[in-house]
């Protein structure tokens, strides 16, 4: 039998509704970065656009088409910030984007240089909004990176705000992504600078170690996620290739139960049929975007085996059974863990399938890295 950790659902703090204007759910969409690297164009931003408006994943819920790194060129004699060779017309580009019904995205640093060694937007935060804005763009990550150089980690929120500040100004709204990995308790004071996400770890990778840690350390930091403003674990790896289906199937049910930012970052024109049900299906995309947006916690845990739950909007309660373990494990969900009595309704979202009736508990047998994600009620 699991053992109860923590407390129990009914003690989920509860994040009301706010006048937030963008990310009143988890950002869905796309980013260059875990597939193309410093290696992007604008033709593959274009090709990601056609591809997400036409194979299902733009009614799926996938909006934002994101440029991250490399984009950025040399500044003009005025101090505006111009695109690299590979990008051309920033502001076609975003027209292409919109014109297919989705959103664009781009990238910068508070400091001098990106992470790549590109321009960022040190002393040009006013300059890079105002051209950001003109171009027609929508989200911005803002990555720390050479920040570390000319600015004390004590600066951190005032120098994330100064941006926040100047994207306002341009009367254009923007989702605002902070990407410092987690210092300093950014949970604490993002929300307070603005920021409608902000990465609480270094940067995942295509391993299933990497992921597992990543996602089951997310526990505990659910009391500062809520409508508007979002923990963010980084973005998905599903599809390119580093974990098998059932390890994958972990990472998918993982982030929606942690009400987590849904960005994919696989090549969309290379990818199989089996990776477009697994970053689509319906069922699991709508507990990550639940209008009650609460993010879940772990409720129970022995060795290697956990279970995540998520209070939903319509009453239900979404449960991720995991078997982080190298064999084959049955994974027992006890409902009293979940404040629930009586007979309860077992509905598995992967495939579908309605379980039946269950008294006292619900047992599944979980693959090794693997994972089963029901709606009770």
């Amino acid at each position: 039998m699991l053992i109860l950790v923590g407390f129990l659902i009914g003690s989920f703090l509860e994040v009301g509704a706010a006048d937030v204007g963008v990310a009143s759910t988890p950002p869905m969409g796309w980013n260059s970065w875990n597939h193309f690297a410093c290696k992007v164009t604008a033709a593959d931003v274009r090709a990601a656009a056609d591809t997400i408006a036409r194979n299902g994943m733009k009614d799926a819920g996938y909006t934002y088409v994101n440029i991250d790194d490399c984009w950025e060129g040399t500044r003009d004699q005025r101090g505006k910030i111009q695109p690299n060779e590979k990008f051309g017309d920033m502001k076609a580009l975003a027209d292409y984007v919109h014109a297919r019904g989705l959103k664009i995205g781009l990238y910068s640093s508070p400091g001098p240089k990106t992470c790549a060694g590109y321009e960022g937007s040190y002393q040009h935060e006013e300059q890079d909004a105002e051209q950001y804005a003109a171009w027609g763009f929508d989200y911005l990550k803002y990555d720390w990176c050479s920040a570390e150089k000319v600015y004390p980690r004590s600066q951190m929120p005032a120098v994330y705000k100064k941006m926040q500040d100047a994207l306002v100004r341009t009367g254009r709204p923007f989702v605002f992504s902070l990407c410092q990995y987690g210092y300093d308790r950014v949970w604490r004071w993002g929300t307070s600078v603005g920021g409608n996400l902000w990465r609480t770890t270094e940067d995942i990778s295509d391993h299933y170690d990497r992921m597992s840690v990543i996602g089951f350390g997310q526990d505990g930091l659910e009391p500062f996620a809520g409508i508007g403003h979002w923990n963010d674990p980084d973005m998905l790896e599903v599809g390119n290739g580093g974990m098998n289906r059932d390890e994958y199937i972990t990472h998918m049910s993982l982030w929606v139960l942690l009400a987590a930012p849904l960005l994919a970052g696989n090549d969309l024109a290379r990818m199989t049929p089996e990776t477009l049900d697994l970053l689509t299906n319906p069922e699991v995309i709508a507990v990550d975007q639940d209008r009650k947006g609460v993010q879940g916690r772990r409720v129970a845990q022995e060795g290697p085996l956990e279970v995540w739950a998520k209070p939903l909007a319509d009453g239900a309660i979404a449960v991720g059974l995991f078997n982080r373990g190298e064999s084959s494990n049955p994974v027992t969900v006890n409902f009293e863990d979940l404040g629930l009595g009586g007979s309860v309704m077992v509905r598995d979202l992967w495939s579908h399938k309605n379980l039946g009736s269950f008294k006292a508990s619900y047992t599944a047998e979980v693959p090794r890295h693997g994972a089963v994600l029901v709606k009770v009620r």
